[in-house]
């Protein structure tokens, strides 16, 4: 739980309207999935220019789970 609300609060830092993000874990045999969907017109603000801030957000996740050593995590970003 400790990633998701990591990552809730990364993905609410960088958007206006914070209503309406939703941010859910999904535990798997070999690893975490944290889903994070955001509104359709705020996409472009979490992906970024290239996938540069998608991929940032990944990476500080992924490393806080691999400090803290809590197993592989993968982070999707969809729209609602």
């Amino acid at each position: 739980m400790e990633l998701v609300n990591l990552t809730e609060y990364i993905v609410k830092e960088l958007l206006p309207n914070v209503e309406d993000i939703r941010v859910s874990e999904i535990k798997t045999d070999t690893d975490t999935v944290i889903q994070v969907l955001v509104p359709n017109d705020c996409m472009s603000l979490i992906i970024g220019k290239g996938g540069n801030i998608a991929n940032s957000i990944r990476t500080i996740v992924q490393a806080s789970a691999y400090v803290k050593k809590l197993g592989r995590v993968r982070i999707n970003i969809d729209s609602l």
